[in-house]
């Protein structure tokens, strides 16, 4: 279930969800997807409002929606890279010790793609990899990459003006707000980088990094 929606929110974090994927949404299962506690129960109201901005928008609609929340001209309403949360600026040391730990797990960069990789839908692809295939590494990855940062981005998405994004950004604030308070719930809000089921995304999610140790027909 957690990597479930770790995938989702990677997907639409990296991309506008195609017709496809707007369909999904609209007729989700919300109250049939919970998980353990009380932060968790939030998790059907915001897949709910998903569900439903997901009912009334339309793919075309959706793509104007992405790039004016996401990326934009210069950059998008929101900027949903660990640098910029933490620093204020784009490459920065975050993206340094991330990319040491995305080496030592074994992770390698696509060829095709361009942007770093603290993007906050890479690290949910990262982190759903992770809880399936390397469990034991997840907690430290969370806390020292996405913690710190991750519901403050969502939060910003979650005050645009798109519904959908909008809906999009509760979805993730509630998720990492739980996954926050279950993997490190002493990690305060604004912390520095160290330095040192149900749902079922039918779409092909766009991935940033993968791991080498994986064949490509294993990557799903």
């Amino acid at each position: 279930m957690r990597a479930d929606l770790y995938r989702l929110l990677a997907r639409l974090l990296r991309a506008a969800p195609d017709a496809e994927l707007i369909d999904f949404l609209a007729e989700l299962d919300h109250d049939a997807i919970s998980l353990p506690g009380a932060a968790e129960q939030q998790l059907p109201r915001a897949l709910a409002s998903l569900s439903l901005a997901a009912r009334v928008s339309d793919s075309r609609r959706l793509e104007d929606d992405f790039f004016q929340s996401l990326v934009g001209v210069v950059q998008g309403e929101v900027v949903p890279y660990a640098s910029w949360y933490l620093t204020g600026s784009l490459m920065e040391m975050p993206l340094v010790a991330l990319r040491q730990d995305l080496k030592r797990l074994g992770f390698e960069r696509q060829s095709d793609v361009h942007e770093p990789e603290d993007h906050l839908g890479a690290l949910c692809e990262v982190m759903a990899m992770l809880i399936d295939e390397v469990p034991g590494e997840q907690v430290n990855f969370f806390r020292r990459h996405v913690a710190s940062w991750g519901e403050r981005c969502c939060a910003d998405l979650a005050g645009r003006e798109s519904p959908f994004y909008a809906a999009v950004g509760y979805l993730g604030q509630a998720f990492l707000r739980a996954e926050r308070l279950n993997l490190g719930d002493s990690i305060p809000l604004h912390a520095a980088t160290e330095n040192n089921s149900g749902v079922q995304v039918t779409a092909e999610a766009v991935q940033l990094v993968t791991p080498a140790s994986v064949a490509p027909d294993a990557r799903h």
